[in-house]
């Protein structure tokens, strides 16, 4: 029994475009002689629907469009889409009228319908507020083969692997019971650093615990803030990984199973002389690569998804828009960025300089607006109000808030994406300002901490990725002198970004131990750290909210993102 594997990149809400992406699959599948498709979780609608799911048209036009895209299939093919179905008991029993469900669809019509059982409620899921669980697991058949169907997060519960149980049921522990020979599973598990290991381990793991083989097929693509990396795969009962999707881009696959090994098999398993290989390995892009596919790869959908095809951004001659500008080069071509240099009296002439090599480098259109007598309207315009004060953060903000005026007025004519260019250490302790640095319509790099900033700059300049259409880059795409000298705003002669906050690599630290391993002060001081410094960073953390909770959606690549996962309160207790 061959069994086919789409890794899609679906559209959120386009029905009918999603439906002809699984059908191409399937007429790919017919072709290489495949019994069985695999689709990812909710490949239909696309996932996460969100608030979509409570538009009764848009559940009846999936519905709908599910009968058509089951006439239009190869017949003999039977292909698992992944959709949300109407809840026929929710009126009368009670609870949610939706369930995530796996549809077996073959000869034209709905054959057998699966349910998820294990509903996410953490970090970026909210499945818990559309859907009501499953109740129990089922298989289908293929011959003699019986062929469990789990979604996404039935296969998270192994409290073996965890060291814990995360829900009362466990679904691939019942599925054995059932003495199913194949386990496959509908997944839409978004990307963050490390996360595709980890991902690997577990279901080997459970695996080897249940001594049947999985295929794991997982959606691909940026939605939103969250990026999905793909990366589907399947292990055999070995707990031998025989086939591996590629990462951060869509793929399609065609594996065995063998009823009569009882067991998934790949043409790698036998070299040239017939005899048994060794197995593949999943080797991951670590590090840089890694979350430099994932953040292109989240830019190019965004763009490309919300209708826009070129992108402006302000060029300071920073670190921070020199990543974001190489980021969107590569996601969107180089031809589609503009670069907004706007200096002011107190830029200096290497910023400006930087900026422009920068643009060289990189191939994109530049635009000089100085904003030195803009400052001056505002100053004449305030003066009798701000009579008798200091310059100070007010003034600063000024300067920030006419480029980021500047910025979305380019946007509004042109009808470009604004890319705001903070990152994760700045949102953080609200070192950006409002209305100002932080205007966009997505925020690129506000899930990277400043001192990976530097790491992905330098691994760039490697010569590890190169900008499409530049093959006559400069040895450097981000020029040395942006990388070397003091990070600083340059809103006020001298600046520097440690004249007000700790260096990086102290800063950095204690921001991963308080926001992602949710430590106490006494566990971050204890590690090493000021205790002044750690409750100063702490305080600027709580401050902050207002200004994250109004910022621009950012590309989500760590456990703990400020955007949909992160629900914190504004006004709180000085304690947390």
């Amino acid at each position: 029994m061959k069994i086919a594997i789409a890794q899609l990149n679906p559209t959120i809400g386009d029905i009918l475009g999603n439906s002809n992406l699984i059908l191409e699959a399937a007429k790919k599948a017919e072709v290489e002689g495949a019994n069985l498709l695999l689709t990812p979780e909710l490949s239909l609608i696309g996932y996460p629907p969100r608030d979509l799911l409570i538009n009764p048209s848009f559940i009846a036009d999936a519905g709908a469009q599910l009968q058509q895209l089951a006439q239009a299939l190869p017949r003999k093919l039977a292909v698992i889409v992944g959709t949300a179905l109407p809840n026929a008991k929710a009126v009368k029993f009670g609870g949610k009228s939706l369930f995530n469900s796996a549809v077996l669809l073959q000869n034209g019509v709905v054959k057998q319908v699966f349910h998820k059982r294990l509903l996410p409620t953490y970090d970026v899921f909210d499945e818990d507020r559309y859907f009501e669980p499953g109740e129990n697991s089922n298989y289908f058949s293929i011959g003699e083969v019986k062929i469990g169907v789990t979604i996404c997060e039935d296969l998270w519960n192994n409290e073996e692997f965890w060291g814990k149980r995360s829900y009362a049921g466990d679904p691939v522990s019942d599925l054995a019971k059932l003495g199913v020979d194949l386990v496959v599973n509908l997944s839409a598990s978004p990307y963050c650093a490390g996360k595709r290991g980890v991902r690997t381990a577990m279901l080997q793991h459970s695996v080897i615990r249940c001594a049947i083989p999985i295929i794991y097929a997982n959606q691909v693509g940026g939605n939103d803030d969250i990026i999905f990396d793909g990366s589907s795969f399947a292990v055999n009962r070995k707990g031998d990984l025989i086939q591996v999707l590629a990462s951060f881009e869509t793929d399609f696959a065609v594996l065995e199973y063998d009823a009569a090994k009882q067991d998934l098999v790949g043409s790698h398993q036998q070299n040239a002389a017939g005899s048994e290989a060794a197995p593949l390995s999943f080797h991951p892009a670590e590090g840089d690569a890694e979350i430099w596919a994932a953040l292109v790869l989240g830019v190019r959908d965004y763009v490309r998804k919300c209708g826009f095809s070129k992108v402006v951004l302000g060029l300071s001659g920073g670190i921070d828009s020199a990543l974001v500008a190489a980021i969107a080069s590569c996601a969107i071509g180089p031809e589609n960025v503009l670069g907004v240099l706007m200096p002011s009296p107190y830029s200096s002439d290497h910023s400006v300089n930087d900026a422009l090599e920068l643009a060289r480098n990189l191939g994109i259109a530049i635009e000089l607006l100085p904003i030195g007598d803009l400052m001056k309207t505002y100053d004449r315009t305030l003066a009798n109000l701000f009579v008798n004060t200091t310059f100070g953060i007010a003034e600063e903000n000024i300067q920030s808030r006419i480029r980021g005026n500047l910025l979305m007025a380019i946007s509004n004519k042109f009808g470009h994406l604004l890319l705001s260019t903070g990152n994760k250490s700045e949102m953080a302790v609200g070192y950006c300002t409002l209305y100002g640095d932080m205007n966009g319509g997505l925020a690129v790099i506000s899930d990277v901490p400043k001192t990976r900033v530097y790491s992905l700059c330098r691994w760039l300049n490697s010569g590890s990725e190169k900008i499409k259409n530049q093959a006559d880059l400069a040895k450097e795409i981000i020029p040395v002198n942006i990388i070397t000298k003091p990070p600083s705003a340059e809103l006020k002669p001298g600046q520097v970004d440690q004249d007000s906050l700790p260096d990086y690599d102290v800063l950095d630290d204690i921001l991963q131990r308080l926001i992602e391993n949710h430590e106490s002060v006494q566990q971050i001081v204890a590690a090493g750290h000021d205790e002044a410094v750690v409750k100063r960073v702490v305080k600027l953390v709580r401050q902050a909210e207002f200004k994250r909770r109004q910022a621009a959606p950012g590309l989500k690549i760590s456990d703990r993102a400020f955007g949909t996962g992160w629900r914190m309160p504004i006004a709180k207790s000085s304690f947390y």
